[in-house]
């Protein structure tokens, strides 16, 4: 029986959906078709950030699942929700992609004029970028990433920034200018990971989407979306968190940075990848001793 895949319907979702969907049918010869969704993210005119970002594009997918009209669903992993919803389960995380953010222009970030208007929809990158270059003005844009690219080929703007990975998938990766290493912009948790997601009471289905399960990646992007879970933020605010689990440490480095640029909270910590919830929530502790929390109130007044 053919497995029914939920995805969004751009074209950077169909094409991430169509790489998992390719991985299954490769590893287990179960042919495995998509199915388009529209979210409220995908139609809704409003900046992700005024909406609280969290479960814009996820939660049509989910209802999907509950309804029966697809088996599983494919997400960015940074699109979910940090609380879980009891009626589905994470049954895979497929091994990361370049977890860095992109700039996408006609000018490397250090060569751009004074004034330069670089546009993105995301606070974190506004914030980090801010306090980088305070001298740039940053525009909140949205739409997917053909639109975002041509308003630098139209003029409108100077640069835009995107995720390196989305790039990458869609063919677009040619026309980055710069890829910001993270100690210059750090990602957003989960950013390069994808999320393969059905019904908790699915055990067959949990043990067959199970195999793209990488666990490196997932106790990686567990420490990171942990960190963003216990400072009580969701993914429009301006947290970035990068992992790496090398087999036998699991370092973590999470940011929180004030919307102008000017006062950030950085901590990193190391510990055992079966640890990779505690190692968060340790991180996220500290850093609010340290006053990330204030920071993040700043926001959102």
């Amino acid at each position: 029986m053919t497995l029914r895949l939920g995805t969004r319907r751009s074209l950077m979702a169909t094409t991430q959906s169509q790489m998992v969907a390719d991985s299954y049918t490769e590893r287990t010869g179960r042919a495995v078709e998509l199915v388009g969704v529209t979210t409220f993210g995908d139609v809704t005119k409003a900046q992700l950030a005024q909406l609280g970002g969290t479960g814009v594009f996820v939660s049509a997918l989910r209802d999907k699942l509950i309804e029966g009209e697809i088996d599983f669903a494919v997400h960015s992993l940074k699109d979910l929700p940090t609380k879980q919803d009891p009626r589905v389960t994470l049954a895979a995380v497929p091994a990361r992609h370049d977890h860095r953010d992109a700039l996408v222009g006609h000018a490397k970030f250090a060569d751009l004029a004074p004034g330069a208007r670089v546009g993105t929809g995301s606070p974190r990158r506004i914030a980090m970028l801010r306090a980088l270059r305070p001298d740039l003005e940053y525009v909140p844009i949205r739409g997917n990433a053909d639109t975002r690219i041509g308003k630098v080929t139209a003029g409108e703007l100077d640069a835009v920034v995107l995720a390196s990975a989305g790039l990458t998938r869609i063919g677009r990766d040619a026309e980055i200018a710069q890829i910001f290493e993270v100690e210059e912009l750090l990602p957003a948790p989960g950013q390069g990971a994808l999320a393969v997601e059905c019904l908790s009471d699915r055990a067959d289905l949990i043990s067959f989407l199970g195999v793209l399960d990488d666990p490196r990646t997932r106790s990686a992007v567990t420490a990171e979306r942990t960190v963003l879970s216990a400072l009580e933020a969701g993914c429009s605010a301006p947290v970035g968190a990068f992992a790496v689990d090398d087999g036998q440490t699991l370092n973590l480095t999470a940011v929180v940075v004030s919307l102008d640029g000017q006062q950030a909270v950085r901590k990193s910590a190391a510990g055992s990848p079966s640890e990779s919830v505690n190692l968060g929530q340790l991180l996220a502790a500290e850093m609010i001793s340290e006053g990330a929390d204030r920071l993040m109130g700043e926001q959102s007044r």
